[in-house]
């Protein structure tokens, strides 16, 4: 039989439940080998991929956690060419939308294959890709989820029957998440309208909770978890501190110079403000590089430029705040560098996995100085006062009794709350979160079905803020840690998610120092809480182990976030119990 890649598509052969011998799940393991082979050269896989392929080709809703570039994208490649349907692929940015379909349009047996569906495309463009889904001439579709807010999207989309959905960023849809998204939580809604299709949920990043809840709000049914693993060995990882702003910002740019110097190009810094990156990319640009500074004040061409610059070379270094992010995939960066910590070890886990895609050596350093967590911890405080969340929530409520079937738009919310745009956005984000309110692709606010009275919604977003805030909080703690840890960086970044590595890496700054060390107490028979134990504190609640060291023990709480315990306190004080999975 001839591999079914270019030019020929078959469904996944059924389970055969009373094969013993497990001949159908062997035939579709050759035929996903055949695939990759035909359609992207693949002679082997990195970790995680075939297991994934496998689960999805089989019918199975699987959530695939692989670390950056680690190609996730070949996954739902590779499986959408054995489903018997069309794939759905959402994705969060228009930019990375475009990316990815310019790499299918590149792949012979794909060319013309691939269309993308968002507010930046005509009338007539977006027409053309429903018609083309429609017809069979488009088999991978890419869109953001705003349009899925259009009923006539989403029945010209079923009416194609569609055997893939794949949530790309799938961290986006949890809370938990580090770049949480409102307008992901329609997806399980949209899937089951659908006729829920086989979902594939991808993400490089999450932390057990994230993971529970990506599958709870996708609605996902008995799905297969696959994490291959958040080790990226080839990172460097260090950490310099200094005691003062202007001695930190030197020693950015007299690092960044040193590595551009020593060929390590080309790199990314990452600044926490938008002030932080153009005063960085003055200073490297005085002293000889190539560079330009990327956020979310600058106009967007300037923006596109920015990164195709980036892409094509003509840039030594990049200096942006966390807006230069998703869709960034340059296998050849050498280098990150942090001005300032990031908001949490997640978020910093995602942008140093830019560096060293291409497997080889590669330096992330952060540089460091206490009094920036001050900044991190004012980005991760505030919970607006209930009685503005119950006004905003109000005046959506009346404009649909008056008959104004748009919606209220953000415009409109601004003059007459007199609020600014952000903290508007805020509050909106969060009475969608509680049902209250539902934006549209326009941003324009609608009251939810069966919502809530403006009061009670208000009451519950204003919890929700809350909680919000002391897991935010928790995070930015977290990332204090692993600034400060004197043992192996990659044991505490990899321990955050879950993972414990036995020994030090011999890969950072501390394993060099001598002062990292081998962390007894991680076996089971060495410790009353191991890793990934759900336990339950008196006051804080459930919580799952995520590291221990030799006197700590660090729990992920739900309703907390991140604590650290000494372990000999827990022990001593019946602090922990352990409770059923």
């Amino acid at each position: 039989m001839p591999a079914a890649g270019a030019g020929q598509r078959e469904p996944a052969p059924p389970e055969n439940q009373n094969d013993p011998a497990g001949a159908s799940a062997a035939a579709r393991t050759r035929r996903i080998r055949e695939v990759a082979r035909d359609l992207l050269g693949f002679e082997h896989f990195r970790p995680g991929q075939e297991e994934a392929m496998r689960s999805v080709v089989s019918g199975r809703d699987t959530l695939a956690v692989l670390p950056s570039g680690a190609g996730k994208s070949a996954v739902y490649q590779v499986a959408g060419q054995l489903a018997a349907g069309p794939v759905l692929v959402v994705s969060p940015l228009i930019a990375l939308q475009r990316d990815q379909v310019q790499r299918l349009d590149e792949l012979d047996a794909l060319k013309g294959e691939a269309a993308q569906l968002n507010s930046a495309l005509s009338a007539a463009d977006r027409r053309a890709a429903l018609d083309g889904l429609a017809d069979g001439t488009v088999r991978y579709l890419f869109l953001a989820p705003e349009q899925l807010t259009k009923p006539e999207v989403v029945d010209a989309i079923a009416a194609a029957h569609p055997a893939l959905f794949v949530v790309d960023e799938a961290h986006c849809v949890s809370a938990w998440g580090h770049d949480f998204r409102p307008d992901y939580l329609r997806l399980g809604a949209v899937i089951e309208q659908l006729g829920h299709p086989t979902v594939l949920a991808l993400t490089a990043t999450a932390a057990p909770p994230v993971r529970a809840e990506i599958v709870e709000r996708l609605g996902m049914r008995e799905a297969r978890t696959v994490v291959a693993g958040f080790d990226r060995p080839e990172i460097r990882l260090e950490v310099e501190h200094h005691p003062d702003a202007s001695a930190k910002h030197e020693a950015v740019l007299h690092r960044v110079l040193a590595l551009v110097g020593d060929g390590h190009v080309p790199g990314i810094v990452y600044s926490a403000t938008r002030k932080g990156t153009e005063e960085l990319a003055a200073g490297l640009g005085d002293r000889g590089l190539r560079t330009r500074a990327y956020h979310a004040g600058l106009r967007k061409s300037d923006r596109e430029d920015t990164q195709r610059a980036f892409m094509a070379d003509e840039l030594d270094v990049v200096v942006a705040t966390t807006a230069f992010g998703m869709g960034i995939d340059k296998p050849d960066t050498r280098f990150v560098v942090h001005a300032e910590p990031a908001d949490s070890v997640d978020s910093y886990y995602q942008e140093i996995g830019r560096a060293g895609r291409d497997g080889q050596p590669a330096l992330a350093v952060l540089v460091y100085r206490q009094e920036d967590l001050g900044l991190r911890r004012f980005f991760a405080a505030g919970v607006p006062a209930e009685e503005e969340l119950q006004q905003v929530a109000g005046l959506v409520a009346a404009a649909e009794a008056a008959g104004i079937a748009d919606g209220v738009d953000v415009k409109a919310l601004r003059e007459e709350t007199g609020r600014g745009a952000t903290p508007l956005a805020r509050d909106l984000n969060l009475l969608e979160q509680v049902s209250a309110v539902v934006l549209d692709e326009d941003g324009a606010a609608h009251p939810a079905q069966d919502a809530p009275a403006p009061g009670e919604a208000a009451a519950a977003a204003h919890e929700l803020a809350e909680h919000h805030e002391q897991v935010d909080q928790s995070r930015v703690e977290m990332m204090r840690g692993y600034a400060e840890t004197t043992d192996c960086r990659r044991q505490f970044l990899l321990g955050y998610f879950g993972e414990q590595l036995e020994q030090p890496c011999g890969n950072c700054d501390t394993c060099d120092a001598g002062t990292a060390q081998e962390q007894p107490g991680t076996a089971d028979e060495d410790t009353p809480f191991p890793p990934q134990t759900p336990v339950v504190h008196a006051e804080w609640g459930p919580g799952v182990v995520m590291r221990v060291e030799d006197d700590r023990v660090v729990v992920l709480f739900e309703e907390v976030g991140y604590k650290t315990l000494g372990l000999a306190a827990v022990v001593e004080n019946d602090l922990l119990e352990r409770r059923d999975s």
